[in-house]
């Protein structure tokens, strides 16, 4: 993927040397919208107990978060490092879309997420993570939080390494950014409450796919504008396949059961993903009326 030439964006907090980034304090589960690396510990820890993810991660719950601990220094400027200097030309390139893209799709003006980058554990709006957890969005307070750690993760041991698969991982985050201003996650999980746990359990994969969609339209745009280079789009797929709720079942032993699913299949993530880049529009992204 051809990034390097991208500007960088300003709107980064780089909390990696920050005494809670470093595992101070203990890292827990974060309550708010978990994003694709999420479901790579998680699933497999529910899995392993035979419970339903949604229960370990009471995504479905009407939470009021708790205050941030603010037990951190005043953020740095980010470093000069080669993984934030993707991160940040990734968020930029995302602001410059959906700054178009968005007020086309919603008729108002885009909000810019902050990226928050942080080392080991951290403590947001929606409360604890570890780094375990890989990258997620909290609504609480409109940030996306990464460990810049998991993209060696993803390649090392998921198998899908690459700009573009790393690429993807934000863009999918910034997908729950997009569903949050427009207020469809919010409408999600009012309608989860009149729910049983299956039917919920699957608005909150049919959730997750419209992210993947939408980074998919974010991809349209990137190769509109020849950022991609040859095997990139496979790569970005390699990645959704990886991380397919029955790829990480039948990877931790346990039969394939689309009930506990939390993301969708490796099939359906690799679908919506796919559906976003040849379309590039939001509207194709309409996950809840796919059956």
């Amino acid at each position: 993927m051809r990034w390097q030439d991208l500007r960088r964006s300003d709107n980064v907090e780089d909390h990696r040397n920050d005494e809670t980034s470093n595992g101070t304090s203990s890292g827990g589960l974060p309550l708010g919208q978990l994003g694709i690396g999420g479901v790579l510990v998680v699933g497999v820890i529910s899995l392993l107990l035979g419970q339903n993810p949604l229960q370990v991660l009471g995504l479905i719950a009407n939470h009021t978060p708790p205050a941030p601990v603010t037990r951190h220094v005043p953020a740095q400027h980010p470093a000069k490092d080669p993984a934030s200097e993707f991160a940040r030309s990734i968020l930029a390139s995302t602001e410059d879309v959906w700054n178009k893209a968005y007020p086309e799709a919603f008729g108002s003006a885009y909000i810019r997420p902050k990226l928050y980058l942080f080392r080991n554990a951290v403590e947001s709006a929606c409360g604890s993570a570890s780094s375990a957890m890989g990258p997620f969005y909290c609504p609480a307070d409109k940030k996306v939080y990464i460990d810049l750690s998991f993209y060696d993760e993803l390649a090392k041991r998921y198998g899908a390494p690459g700009d573009f698969a790393n690429a993807y991982v934000l863009a999918h985050e910034i997908g729950h950014h997009v569903q949050n201003l427009s207020g469809i996650s919010g409408k999600v999980h009012q309608k989860q409450q009149q729910l049983s746990k299956k039917q919920a359990n699957a608005l909150s994969v049919k959730l997750e796919l419209q992210a993947d969609c939408l980074a998919g339209v974010w991809g349209y745009y990137a190769a509109q504008n020849k950022r991609l280079e040859p095997g990139d789009i496979e790569a970005g797929l390699a990645a959704a396949n990886a991380i397919g709720d029955d790829t990480l079942q039948r990877s931790a032993g346990r039969a394939v059961t689309p009930d506990a699913f939390t993301h969708g299949s490796s099939a359906q993530r690799m679908y919506w993903f796919k559906q976003g880049l040849e379309s590039g529009a939001v509207n194709s992204c309409n996950t809840f009326s796919a059956k």
